[in-house]
């Protein structure tokens, strides 16, 4: 594959940590399609949600030949997905099924966004400055809009709430749901992105932070 060569060694090893996601996943739509839904496709496990991302990004590196495009991409691995592989284990409720292979699998899949996105933001292959963030915001907006489409136009007849953020479902995240008890519902989607690009900027400030002090190091 001509794409694959042009990555360096730690972009060819995400790619691979992606293909294994994509085949446990594809595992898992499985199990909950025929093993547990009696043939009948459930839409509310249709993986895109935020921590279903990662996998398409890490898929997607040896497709995209912009150097800039793959390293927002990492970028948002760095910030946005480790925050979701973290803010997962903040209420575990939604990691637990029937099968306790698929419990498993989902706990192992957060904990690998967290390697993953530690991997990402100890090596050179992200982009450390405010502009690299701003980016990677920029992606999460898109990523968004992309869900809310799916929201609008399968939530219509199927039960599905992708990045949480539906119009069909009131708030339930942990936390969030709590403090924005008595906003509209609108409202308390906005407030939750909000909460998730706060918490994304912080881990950028301490990646950038720890990233100018190897360099002084050095």
């Amino acid at each position: 594959m001509r794409g694959l060569r042009s990555l360096d060694r730690s972009e060819r090893f995400l790619f691979y940590t992606g293909l294994v996601m994509a085949a446990s996943e594809i595992w898992k739509q499985w199990t909950l399609t025929f093993v547990l839904g009696g043939g009948s496709y459930n839409w509310w496990y249709f993986p895109f949600q935020l921590c279903s991302v990662p996998m398409y990004l890490l898929l997607l590196l040896p497709v995209v030949h912009a150097s800039r495009l793959r390293r927002i991409f990492l970028t948002f691995l760095m910030d946005f997905s480790l925050l979701s592989g973290i803010g997962a284990f903040l209420d575990t409720s939604g990691m637990h099924y029937p099968l306790p292979a698929l419990t498993c699998h989902s706990y192992l899949w957060h904990l690998l966004l967290i390697a993953v996105g530690i991997f990402c933001g100890l090596s050179a292959i992200s982009d450390h400055t405010w502009h690299g963030f701003s980016s990677s915001v920029i992606l999460f907006a898109v990523l968004c809009s992309a869900a809310t489409v799916i929201n609008l136009t399968i939530g219509r007849t199927h039960d599905i709430d992708m990045f949480y953020i539906s119009p069909y479902y009131q708030m339930s995240q942990v936390i969030i749901s709590d403090l924005t008890r008595g906003f509209p519902n609108p409202v308390r989607i906005l407030c939750y992105l909000a909460v998730i690009v706060f918490g994304a900027f912080l881990l950028h400030l301490f990646w950038q932070h720890l990233f100018l002090v190897r360099n002084r190091k050095k």
